[in-house]
């Protein structure tokens, strides 16, 4: 196996960051045997056209509050670069930074499909190692392409966290300690928290 150093971005909205990050995280360091892993939170995505409710200075804080082990990493390069996030524009950030570096990408099945879609895929195929958690089939291999199936899931979600008709919103079994008490001292997800479906839940 290669001496290089072995690190995995891993992207995303992270509106709230929750458990189930942290496990893709876990699952990606064991099974791809990683030095690092960094978060790295968007501003705006490419391909979303909702914007995060809570702002990328609170998502950047719960992410400081969830990373807690010595292999995980938070960068803020792509809240400080021009929206939208181009992974490609990360990347070749990271290569400057750390040019003698095995560097991996950690995605969801979704991604995975629509990756030759996204800006410059061909760089990213040639510098990337991606590791893709697949939803209900395996990935599949792509020519040109470096890709290695993570074996593991868990069920937490985001937009399950935001929403008030979920049965778990805000739940804190699916949040980091620090990370729900932050939503709660912040009242982030204000609008969902004065619903009428929030405050019965809160009376309960």
């Amino acid at each position: 196996m290669s001496s290089l150093q072995r690190i995995a971005l891993f992207g995303g909205t992270f509106d709230p960051v929750h458990k189930g990050h942290l496990r893709i995280a876990e699952l990606a360091r064991e099974q791809a045997l990683l030095d690092q892993v960094i978060f790295l939170p968007c501003k705006q995505s490419p391909h979303k056209t909702t914007p995060s409710l809570a702002t990328p200075e609170q998502r950047l804080a719960m992410l400081h509050l969830a990373a807690t082990e010595p292999w995980m990493r938070v960068n803020d390069i792509e809240l400080r670069l021009p929206p939208p996030s181009y992974s490609v524009d990360t990347v070749r950030h990271f290569l400057q930074q750390k040019p003698d570096v095995s560097w991996h990408w950690i995605m969801g099945a979704d991604q995975w499909l629509a990756l030759p879609r996204w800006k410059e895929p061909e760089f990213l195929a040639k510098h990337l190692t991606f590791l893709v958690l697949p939803r209900e089939n395996p990935p599949q291999q792509r020519d040109g392409y470096r890709m290695h199936e993570l074996r593991g899931d868990h069920p937490a979600s985001s937009t399950a966290l935001r929403d008030p008709q979920s049965p778990h919103f805000l739940d804190p079994c699916w949040l980091p300690e620090t990370v729900h008490q932050y939503i709660l001292d912040k009242k982030l997800y204000q609008p969902f928290l004065s619903s009428p479906l929030a405050m019965r839940k809160g009376n309960e």
